[in-house]
């Protein structure tokens, strides 16, 4: 969940930050190997978790299907509709829309790179005592894409991603995108991918509320809502309620003794003489005050995580190659937990 109505010009760019090509030897993202991509970079992430609930994610990354292929259509607004979509238009619509192919890869990495650069937070959620995913209702913030929510569902999870992102709609638009997740005959879990802008909209208030886990990765950084130089509006966050109020749908969306993590990877702010970048302030934009007075537990607030995400960006490959990051100078993180207290 990225923006305002005019949008993903900042998405677009913060996902080329964090797509970085793979080790020597790797398979490209971006192709038709992007299962035998998704497993490489899971056994070579793995040494760096020690939680059961980390290595259940990765362990399941080898249970995820291979898509369906898909052609998407896009408009002289540069807005994408499904094939179905395109269906119900009158032909004189039609003839003004581009063919876009959309390949396996781009289905699990959207804009935003590799779905498994998840496990961090995951990690972390699994030091502070989540066990597992089975028979939790996880909710995604800005989900950006669908690999991740499908490997929660894959180890049990009810996952529910919610985004505003045009894209994603058209994009996840076929039955098997959503619904019961399965091994073989067996039912898993479960995807349910909502659209709009939570809470405020009607539609998005489809995602409701009973949650084990709330998450939010790259999308609540503090550049994005108080940005601390002038910024076209375009980068910034709307949440469409004050923060007060959507801290504390947050706390309503939560069981007692749920958690809600918001985990962010960020390159350098920019010198004073260059542009200024939303995306490089990755602190928690909610005060602590605040959080504590939507009756929030602060488990941990603002926590320097760039040492492990350099680690795991290492894993990934993102440091390798000619036009590799320097992860010791372009890449940091920041991550705050809570607890809503109860049983």
């Amino acid at each position: 969940m990225r923006g305002t109505a005019g949008i993903f010009f900042t998405a677009a760019v913060c996902g080329l930050l964090f797509a970085p090509a793979g080790h020597a030897g790797a398979p490209e993202a971006r192709d038709e190997n992007i299962l035998e991509k998704l497993r490489y970079e899971a056994a070579s992430v793995r040494p760096l978790v020690e939680s059961e609930l980390a290595r259940r994610f990765l362990d399941r990354v080898a249970d995820l299907p291979m898509p369906a292929t898909r052609t998407l259509y896009r408009d002289a607004e540069r807005r994408y509709h499904s094939a179905a979509a395109v269906e119900r238009m009158h032909e004189a619509e039609r003839e003004k829309l581009t063919k876009v192919s959309v390949n396996a890869g781009l289905y699990y990495t959207t804009k935003y790179g590799t779905p498994l650069a998840y496990v961090r937070p995951i990690e972390l959620l699994g030091r502070a005592g989540v066990s597992s995913f089975a028979g939790k209702r996880v909710l995604d913030y800005g989900y950006g894409t669908v690999g991740h929510l499908r490997l929660m569902a894959l180890c049990g999870a009810d996952a529910v991603g919610v985004d505003v992102d045009p894209f994603l709609p058209a994009l996840y638009s076929l039955p098997e995108d959503q619904g019961d997740v399965r091994i073989g005959e067996t039912t898993r879990g479960r995807v349910t991918l909502v659209d709009g802008r939570w809470p405020q909209e009607a539609a998005a208030r489809a995602v409701g509320g009973g949650y084990d886990l709330i998450l939010s990765k790259n999308t609540l950084k503090n550049g994005y809502l108080h940005p601390e130089r002038e910024v076209d509006n375009r980068m910034l966050i709307d949440l469409g309620v004050s923060e007060e109020a959507f801290v504390k749908a947050l706390f309503d969306a939560l069981k007692p003794g749920g958690h809600f993590m918001i985990y962010n990877i960020c390159p350098a702010p920019a010198p004073s003489d260059k542009p200024y970048i939303p995306w490089a302030d990755g602190r928690c934009p909610f005060p602590r005050k605040m959080l504590e007075s939507a009756g929030f537990e602060v488990v941990a607030f603002d926590v320097d995580d760039s040492k492990a995400v350099r680690a795991m960006a290492h894993a990934f490959g993102w440091d390798a190659g000619e036009s590799g990051m320097n992860l010791e100078k372009d890449l940091f993180a920041h991550y705050t937990l809570l607890r809503r207290p109860g049983a």
